[in-house]
């Protein structure tokens, strides 16, 4: 009886699942399928995967008997409960050595979790983001894998084969320990959010601004995909502006403007305001998408709410105005970009990873859904200075920022004015404004808190003097009526 023939195993048999084993097989890899309901497992044998080196399995016995070791076996199933009753499922027929991949969209906390406790066993784990959707997992997605770094070596040639190119290079590499694989997809997802947000937004300012048709801003965004912005993202809107229903008119406009989630921009906004980080365009995004969904309550509001401002007509040269929206949406792209570095530099400090910036960039620039040329210039950012403490201190970015500001600036003012929605654009120029600032008003903020808290205060360094010195944390009577006794400091 001849031995294990596969090469890598891949439980979970929904489109992406089948398309990931498509990818593997047409890159020479012999892959054993498996799924619960096991009638899928002989119709994908039977069509999709028939003529290719895929073998398909009825039981988790047979599957893990059929794979050569240290065995390499990928979960592609929902997120949550059913990862952790797979891994135990498993379990019995694994052996020391053996690697177990979940390529689904797991918190990082449950990625950490599953990592120590199958490091105990003596069996590598590996928490891996995929991004790209179906079309991605079938001809080269982007992958961030994490956890067991054990296991890399054993899973390489297989991931940085089926992943995307960039430039010859794969988009695919060891991100970091624990949940950093799934911790870089969650911020990946984070951006996506804003970068949707930020599109969304300059389609509202042409439709309503501009009073332009879709037609014209699908003309606008082709011209706009030549340049800075040159992205997956402007290119699928590009073909949505274009697309007309039957009846010969845009599709997009019979479309009901309440938007879902599944959560992952959601975890990226709680993760940084319990990292304290100001990480604010993803945020918003994740709030407009809230706003968006109580669609009867804008309904009824709209009714009783008037616009009142000066003048609700756009007055100003048109083409410039576009130029200027262009820039704006490349700077508070930039902005969003910077917020997420940020996070994750602060995120490897909080976890204790290493987490490689130039990789991470350069596993964007393909294969999944935020995918640019901009991540060029990110990947060169990095790459040129591993340390570097926030991509707005690199040349290039300097630079763009600088070019793009006057622009930027007369957009979110003019929207303002108009009275249309713009809440990453602003609160992206409101970072940036506030970045920049070396005194924001907080010292005022620190003395209400002493005030009515005697939650204290430092004082600057450069008006220190005997009475207040400089690093002690200061408490003063402001009235003369409450005593000396400062509150224990804590942050808020």
């Amino acid at each position: 009886m001849s031995g294990p023939t596969g090469d890598f195993g891949l439980i979970g048999l929904a489109v992406m699942g089948q398309n990931l084993i498509l990818n593997a097989a047409d890159h020479g890899f012999n892959v054993i399928a498996y799924n619960r309901t096991v009638s899928k497992v002989d119709h994908f044998l039977a069509n999709e995967a028939k003529g290719k080196s895929i073998e398909g399995a009825h039981s988790i016995e047979e599957f893990a008997s059929k794979l050569k070791k240290p065995r390499r076996m990928m979960l592609l199933v929902m997120a949550g409960k059913p990862v952790d009753d797979f891994i135990e499922k498993i379990l019995p027929f694994c052996e020391k050595g053996d690697i177990i991949i979940d390529g689904g969209n797991s918190h990082f906390p449950d990625t950490n979790r599953r990592t120590k406790y199958l490091a105990a066993k003596g069996i590598r784990f590996v928490g891996t983001g995929v991004s790209g959707g179906e079309e991605g997992a079938r001809y080269g997605p982007s992958l961030m894998p994490g956890g067991n770094e054990e296991a890399w070596p054993y899973i390489k040639d297989v991931f940085q084969s089926i992943a995307a190119k960039s430039d010859g290079e794969p988009c695919c590499e060891w991100v970091g320990d624990e949940g950093a694989g799934h911790y870089v997809k969650m911020v990946h997802n984070g951006i996506e959010y804003g970068d949707m947000q930020l599109i969304c937004e300059a389609y509202d300012i042409m439709k309503r601004g501009l009073g332009m048709q879709d037609k014209e801003i699908g003309d606008v965004l082709t011209k706009w995909n030549k340049g800075v912005l040159d992205s997956f993202l402007i290119e699928i809107t590009r073909d949505i502006m274009y697309f007309n229903d039957e009846d010969g008119t845009p599709l997009l406009e019979k479309i009901l403007d309440s938007a879902g989630q599944k959560g992952t921009g959601k975890w990226t906004a709680i993760n940084a305001l319990d990292l304290g980080m100001p990480v604010t365009l993803i945020a918003e995004s994740v709030l407009a998408r809230c706003l968006s969904s109580i669609k009867g309550e804008r309904t009824r509001a709209s009714k009783v709410l008037e616009f009142v401002g000066r003048s609700s007509k756009f007055e100003g040269n048109k083409e410039q105005f576009l130029d200027d929206l262009e820039q704006a949406l490349y700077a508070s792209k930039i902005i969003s970009y910077a917020q997420g570095f940020m996070l994750m530099q602060e995120a490897a400090k909080e976890y204790g990873w290493k987490l490689n910036k130039p990789s991470i960039a350069l596993m964007w620039r393909g294969g999944c859904i935020i995918r640019s040329v901009f991540l060029k210039d990110i990947t060169a950012a990095y790459r040129k200075e591993h340390d570097l403490e926030n991509l707005l201190f690199n040349e290039f970015f300097n630079k763009a920022i600088h070019k793009a500001q006057p622009g930027w600036r007369d957009v979110v003012a003019k929207t303002a004015l108009l009275g249309i929605p713009t809440p990453c654009f602003s609160t992206a120029l409101s970072w940036f404004d506030g970045y920049r600032t070396k005194d924001l008003p907080a010292n005022l903020l620190q003395a209400q808190r002493d005030y009515f808290g005697a939650h204290t205060f430092k004082i600057k360094p450069e008006c220190a003097t005997e009475k207040y010195k400089d690093g002690d944390n200061i408490h003063v009577n402001w009235t003369g009526r409450g005593g000396n006794v400062s509150a224990s400091t804590y942050q808020a």
